[in-house]
């Protein structure tokens, strides 16, 4: 663990991995320290930001360093189900780099529980992972600079849904009409560390 402050409200924890990353979030979350106003993961790091009228670095640093990680990381999440019509651009080449054919990647796909790990790159975007996805999926040589909203995509170890239209390198293997992200409903991001996601395949023809 190595603790850096990020301004004077904040503090940068990293750590070796997103493993320890989950573990140390959903101990923290469980039981914040006082003063602690947000605790935000991210794939190595933890953000930790404080309210100085009411506690200062070095004291959640402290109390930081004297948490025990949560063995098994984010449990327990909300359930949110995510229906896919499964005809993405890049649905056969993503196959054909995990050996194996489009009916089987959607079912490898729609068969995982996945589990939001971390939000970023857009408002609405969720970075999700699987104990049982081991797959690591490059990412697009170059990437597009369009991808439409409700795009479904493979990076790395990772699965997600691209909220809004923006540029993007993931390889999109479906879409989905559920709003990632709506100003307008409470909370406005779908998915938030720890939400449990089922993907369902809606029919392509």
């Amino acid at each position: 663990m190595r603790v850096l402050p990020s301004g004077t409200t904040a503090l940068l924890i990293e750590l070796d991995d997103l493993d320890h990353v989950l573990g140390l979030y959903a101990a923290l979350v469980e039981n914040l320290p006082q003063g602690v106003l947000d605790v935000v993961p991210a794939a190595s790091t933890l953000l930790v930001v404080i309210d100085p009228a009411v506690t200062s670095l070095s004291s959640v640093e402290n109390a930081v360093r004297h948490t025990t990680p949560r063995d098994g990381g984010l449990e327990g999440g909300e359930r949110v189900d995510i229906p896919v019509t499964y005809d993405g651009q890049d649905l056969e080449e993503a196959a054909q780099l995990l050996g194996c054919d489009s009916d089987e990647l959607v079912r490898r796909h729609t068969s995982q529980v996945w589990t939001v790990a971390f939000t970023g790159f857009a408002p609405g975007f969720g970075y999700m992972t699987s104990e049982a996805w081991q797959e690591e999926v490059p990412r697009r040589a170059s990437p597009r600079k369009k991808v439409p909203a409700g795009s479904v995509g493979l990076g790395g170890g990772f699965t997600g849904v691209y909220p809004r239209e923006s540029p993007g390198g993931w390889q999109l293997i479906g879409r989905t009409e559920l709003a990632m992200f709506d100003p307008s409903r409470e909370p406005a991001a779908l998915l938030r560390p720890g939400t449990r996601v089922q993907f369902s395949a809606e029919d392509r023809r």
